[in-house]
C-alpha cells in the first residue's frame, strides 16, 4: 500500500522546535557543539516576529495539574539547642547574642542589647521612648494573632532604626527574631513573641558647625552660647531642633525682629564617624520698639494700646512682648481678631539699632450684651436677675452696665461705669451706684450706695503675684436693728462713709483651681457711721491665708484660715449689714448663709465684732472622664463673737464631700455638707453649687 501524501504546509505557520535543530546536531551533538557559530542555525523568515504586528495568542505551556497530588501539613522544625551563634564583626565591637542584656517590655516584646563596647550610653532614655511609641507594646493586653504581630514588628523594627539615628548611631543594626513563650507546661497557651537585638555601634559626633551669618550680629557671643551644640559633642537630632528653638527665641528676645533661620542640614561622614551641621541664620539687624499704631484709632487708639503694652518706645525689641500685647488686646473682649506686626521705621546704622513700629490690626467684636438668670434657693427663695451692657460706649474701654434683681428676699437696681486698663495695664476704675432692699435672717436693710474703686486686677489670662485695690464708699441705709441683750431696738437709719484698701500676695498656679502655692490677703476699712444723733468711728479688718500642697499625682491638700475684727466704737453703731457673720458655701459649709453668730432671744443672728474660720479639704482625682472628675472630702469650723476679740464660746463644725468637674475655665463645684453640732433650726443637709474651688 502506498503511503498517504503529507498535507501541504502552511507557509505562514510558525517554525517548530524540530525545524530549528539541524540533522548534524542530532547525529553527532558533540561534534556539532565544537563547530561553534560556524554552523549557525538559520531561522526561517516565517519564524521571525514582525515588530509592527502584535502577537494575537502568545504560545504557552499547557500542563495539566495532577489530581492525585496532595500536600500534607508541614511539621515545624524544633530548634536545635546545640546551635551556637557566631560572633558578628561590625568593625566597632564584639557582639555575643547569648550574653545580651535583656529587657522585657511586654509578654510579646523583648529587647536585647548584645553590644558591650562601646557602651550604649543612652540606653535608658532610648528604651523609654521606644516603649512609649511601640505598636507591639499596645498589643500587650490584646489577643494578638501572628499576622498582627508580624505587621507591628516591621513597624517597630523601623522605629528602632529611626531612634538609633536620633541618638547619633548611624551604623546601628536591629536584628528581629520571632518565637513563642510557653505558658506553663501546655502548648495551647503559647504567646507569640518578637525579640529585637539592638546593636548601636559607635555614636557619631558633631564635626563642623556652620551658623550662617550669625557672626554678623552685634550680640554674636551671647547668641552663640544659646545654641549649645559644639564640635565634638555627640550627635542627637532632637537636641539640634531644641537648640534651634533656643537660638530663635534668643534672637527674638534680643532685638532681632526680622531674624530668619532655615531648616538644619546634617551631612554624615561615615569615615570620620562625624556629622557636619549647617544651620543658615540671618539676624537681619537689631531693633528697638517704636510707637504702637492702631488701624482703628477711634475704637482703640494707638496711644491706649501703647498704655496696655509692657514696653516703652526705645526698649529693645522682644518677640514675647509683641505676643503679650496681642493677648492683652484680645483680653479686652472688644475685638474678634487681632494681629501685631513689627514694621521697620528706621534701619540699623552701624552700632545704632533700628526702630520698628508695632502695627495692630484689629476687627471689632459685638459690644452689647443682654444677660439674665432665674433661680430658686431654699434660703433665698426665687431670684430673677437681668443686665444690659455696652463694653465700649465711652472709648477706649469705657463700659456702661445696667442691672436689676427681683426676688423673694432681694430687689435691686444699679448702674455701673467701668474703665478698663485705666492709666495702665489691668488697672480698672469703677464707679457703681445702686439701690437695694435685702431681707435676711440677720437683718432687713434698705440701702442706697455709691462706690468708687481703683484697682489692679489679677485675671485668668494674666494672674499676678500681687494685686491691690483702694476706694471710697458712701451709703445711706435704713435697717432693722435686731434685738441685743433682750432689749428691742427700732429700725434705724445709718449714714456711713468709708475708705478701704485690700492687697493680695499670690504664688499659686491658678486662680480658680490652685494645686500648689499660697495666698495671703488683707483688707482694712476705716469707717465713720452716724445714727441716732451719734457718731461712731471704727475699723473693719480682715486677713485671709490659704495653702495648697500636692501629696501625689492625683491628691492635693488645701487649707484656709480667716480672721476678721471690728475695732473701736460700739457694735450698736455698726449697721447690721456690715457686721460679721459665718456660714455658707464660702464659709462653714453645712450651715445657712450668715446663720452662724450671736443670736437674739428669738434665735435670729445679730452679727458680731470678730470672726475666725478654718477649712481643710483633700482634692482627689478619680480618673473618670479623662481625669476631669474629683472627689473632695472637707471639714470646716467657724466662730463669731460679739466682742472684737474672739472668745470661741460657740464654735460650729461642718463636714461633707464634694464633686468637682474640670471645665476649660475652672472646676464646677457641687458640695454636700452637714452641720456636726447644729442648732435646732439648722437643716440636716446643705448643698452648694458654684464655679471654682471653695477657696
Amino acid at each position: 500500500m502506498a503511503a498517504a501524501p503529507l498535507a501541504a504546509q502552511d507557509p505562514d505557520a510558525p517554525a517548530q522546535l524540530e525545524d530549528l535543530i539541524p540533522d548534524s546536531a542530532v547525529d553527532n551533538p558533540d561534534d556539532w557543539a565544537e563547530q561553534g557559530s560556524a554552523e549557525a542555525v538559520e531561522i526561517p523568515d516565517a519564524a521571525a516576529p514582525d515588530p509592527e504586528t502584535p502577537i494575537a495568542e502568545p504560545p504557552g505551556l499547557d500542563l495539566p495539574w495532577p489530581n492525585d497530588i496532595a500536600i500534607d501539613g508541614f511539621e515545624p522544625l524544633e530548634p536545635d539547642e546545640d546551635i551556637e551563634f557566631a560572633d558578628l564583626d561590625l568593625g566597632q565591637s564584639q557582639v555575643a547574642f547569648d550574653e545580651a542584656d535583656i529587657e522585657r517590655l511586654a509578654d510579646n516584646l523583648v529587647l536585647g542589647f548584645p553590644q558591650t563596647e562601646p557602651p550604649f550610653s543612652e540606653r535608658g532614655d532610648f528604651v523609654e521612648r521606644f516603649e512609649a511609641l511601640s505598636t507591639l507594646e499596645q498589643l500587650e493586653d490584646e489577643d494578638a494573632n501572628v499576622a498582627q504581630l508580624a505587621a507591628r514588628a516591621r513597624e517597630d523594627e523601623e522605629l528602632l532604626g529611626n531612634l538609633l539615628r536620633v541618638y547619633g548611631y548611624y551604623d546601628g543594626q536591629v536584628i528581629r527574631s520571632t518565637g513563642s513563650i510557653r505558658a506553663g507546661d501546655t502548648t495551647a497557651d503559647e504567646t507569640p513573641t518578637v525579640r529585637f537585638d539592638v546593636i548601636p555601634g559607635d555614636r557619631y559626633k558633631v564635626g563642623t558647625v556652620n551658623l550662617g551669618n550669625l557672626d554678623t550680629a552685634p550680640d554674636y557671643k551671647v547668641l552663640r552660647e544659646t545654641f549649645g551644640i559644639f564640635p565634638g559633642d555627640y550627635l542627637q537630632s532632637d537636641m539640634i531642633l531644641q537648640e534651634q528653638f533656643n537660638l530663635d527665641r534668643a534672637l527674638g528676645e534680643n532685638g532681632y525682629a526680622f531674624a530668619a533661620i532655615d531648616e538644619p542640614q546634617l551631612l554624615i561622614d561615615h569615615e570620620r564617624v562625624e556629622g557636619d551641621l549647617t544651620l543658615k541664620v540671618d539676624p537681619n539687624g537689631k531693633y528697638v520698639f517704636g510707637e504702637v499704631v492702631s488701624n482703628d484709632p477711634e475704637f482703640l487708639s494707638g496711644r491706649h494700646l501703647g498704655r496696655i503694652a509692657r514696653f516703652d518706645p526705645g526698649d529693645t525689641y522682644q518677640r514675647s512682648l509683641s505676643m503679650d500685647l496681642r493677648r492683652a488686646v484680645t483680653a479686652t473682649g472688644l475685638v474678634s481678631s487681632v494681629s501685631v506686626t513689627p514694621r521697620e521705621v528706621t534701619p540699623p546704622q552701624g552700632d545704632e539699632p533700628g526702630v520698628v513700629a508695632m502695627d495692630v490690626e484689629l476687627s471689632r467684636a459685638k459690644l452689647r450684651t443682654i444677660a439674665g438668670a432665674i433661680g430658686y434657693g431654699s434660703e433665698e427663695g426665687f431670684r430673677l436677675q437681668a443686665s444690659w451692657e455696652h463694653r465700649n460706649l465711652f472709648p477706649p474701654e469705657g463700659l456702661l452696665r445696667l442691672r436689676g434683681v427681683a426676688g423673694t428676699r432681694e430687689q435691686m437696681a444699679g448702674i455701673t461705669f467701668r474703665k478698663n486698663n485705666f492709666t495702665g495695664r489691668d488697672k480698672v476704675l469703677t464707679l457703681d451706684a445702686y439701690a437695694r432692699t435685702l431681707d435676711t435672717d440677720a437683718y432687713d436693710a434698705n440701702t442706697v450706695a455709691l462706690t468708687g474703686t481703683f484697682e489692679k486686677l489679677s485675671t485668668l489670662l494674666f494672674q499676678k503675684p500681687f494685686s491691690w485695690a483702694g476706694g471710697v464708699e458712701v451709703l445711706a441705709t435704713d435697717e432693722r436693728n435686731r434685738v441685743i441683750g433682750g432689749v428691742p431696738r427700732p429700725r434705724r437709719t445709718y449714714f456711713v462713709g468709708s475708705v478701704f484698701g485690700r492687697a493680695t500676695l499670690d504664688t499659686t498656679d491658678s486662680l480658680l483651681d490652685p494645686t500648689q502655692g499660697f495666698r495671703i490677703g488683707g483688707f482694712v476699712a476705716p469707717e465713720i457711721s452716724y445714727t441716732a444723733d451719734r457718731e461712731f468711728i471704727y475699723f473693719r479688718l480682715q486677713a485671709d491665708a490659704s495653702y495648697y500642697q500636692p501629696v501625689s499625682e492625683r491628691i492635693v491638700l488645701a487649707g484656709r484660715l480667716r480672721g476678721a475684727t471690728i475695732q473701736g466704737g460700739e457694735l450698736f453703731g455698726v449697721p447690721p449689714s456690715r457686721r460679721l457673720y459665718a456660714g455658707g458655701g464660702a464659709s462653714v459649709r453645712g450651715y445657712g448663709y450668715e446663720k452662724i453668730g450671736p443670736t437674739n432671744d428669738f434665735g435670729e443672728p445679730t452679727g458680731g465684732a470678730s470672726l475666725v474660720e478654718a477649712s481643710i479639704e483633700a482634692r482627689i482625682g478619680t480618673g473618670f472622664f479623662d481625669g476631669a472628675v474629683s472627689i473632695v472630702p472637707f471639714f470646716d469650723a467657724g466662730a463669731v463673737s460679739i466682742d472684737s476679740v474672739p472668745d470661741f464660746r460657740f464654735v460650729k463644725y461642718g463636714a461633707g464631700v464634694g464633686l468637682r468637674y474640670a471645665t476649660g475655665f475652672g472646676p464646677l463645684r457641687v458640695d454636700v455638707a452637714t452641720p456636726l453640732n447644729p442648732d435646732p433650726d439648722d437643716a440636716p443637709i446643705a448643698v452648694y453649687v458654684s464655679l471654682g474651688q471653695a477657696f
